[in-house]
């Protein structure tokens, strides 16, 4: 007699950019995904040759074949939550779009990525008023830096007010909710900035840790959030926990070499047993 299985992992899928040096993009998403106890799986939206150095090709896959893997997990196996990454041309970024359209996607978390830890761009300038136009209004959350902030507003963003005005202004743009880290900003705190519309700003301070290795911070951020949704949590809750991972896999890789430039964080320094919902 069969049995009718009832029960699954939190499933989360990553939409983003492979990183061949395993610190950031797919492979970050996954470690991340993993240690949080949920099913990882990918739908790859470019190839980077890249190591803790600096990313030095870039090599598109047709959004034919992004749409497949899209719709080859999600037909199958389905997602409790997805994180968008890595975009670097319009017709990826309308590719996408489409897709969380035709699954009706709900927790969609997007980090907009555009700039490499090591200051390459990885974006097409035309892809980013797509970006605005198709995705801010589809995502639950989108997960800036101030560097990726300030190439969306138009300006370079220095202070906490900046970065308020900022967030502001891209949920006038057309973002749901926007969290906006704070983590170039000069100083030993670290200030980050949740702002969702018709809610009270929620600023986060944390004390800086003291490390080179912060390539894939980001990636890792934004994976832990839609992994805690994933699980159930709500979004100022997500953020949170989210965060605390973060901060614990910085602390716990801070002192190890891997290659001569930013290094990765320690995702798996606490992994946790494959949930089950």
């Amino acid at each position: 007699m069969k049995i009718e299985n009832t029960q699954h992992y939190p499933r989360v899928l990553s939409i983003a950019g492979s990183d061949s040096g395993g610190g950031a993009g797919i492979q970050a998403d996954l470690k991340t995904f993993s240690a949080l106890g949920c099913f990882g799986m990918t739908a790859i939206t470019a190839l980077t040759a890249q190591n803790t150095c600096g990313v030095r090709a870039i090599h598109a896959v047709p959004p034919e074949m992004l749409r497949d893997q899209i719709d080859a997990v999600l037909e199958d196996i389905g997602a409790d939550a997805v994180k968008v990454g890595m975009l670097h041309a319009p017709d990826i970024v309308r590719t996408v779009a489409q897709a969380i359209d035709r699954h009706q996607l709900q927790r969609v978390v997007f980090d907009p990525v555009m700039v490499a830890t090591s200051g390459a761009k990885l974006i097409d300038d035309p892809a980013i008023a797509v970006l605005v136009t198709e995705l801010f209004p589809r995502a639950m959350l989108i997960t800036p830096n101030l560097d990726e902030a300030a190439l969306l507003v138009g300006r370079p963003l220095h202070t906490p007010q900046d970065m308020a005005l900022a967030a502001a202004e891209l949920l006038a743009r057309g973002a749901r909710a926007v969290l906006l880290k704070g983590g170039h900003l000069a100083g030993t705190v670290v200030t980050d900035l949740l702002l969702q519309a018709g809610a009270e700003p929620l600023w986060m301070q944390a004390p800086r840790i003291d490390t080179a290795n912060t390539h894939g911070t980001g990636c890792s951020l934004s994976s832990a959030i839609a992994a805690h949704l994933a699980l159930g949590a709500g979004l100022p809750d997500a953020v949170q926990q989210a965060r605390e991972f973060v901060r614990q896999a910085l602390q716990a890789g801070a002192g190890v070499q891997t290659g001569q430039g930013s290094g990765p964080l320690n995702h798996g320094f606490a992994p946790l047993p494959m949930r089950l919902l």
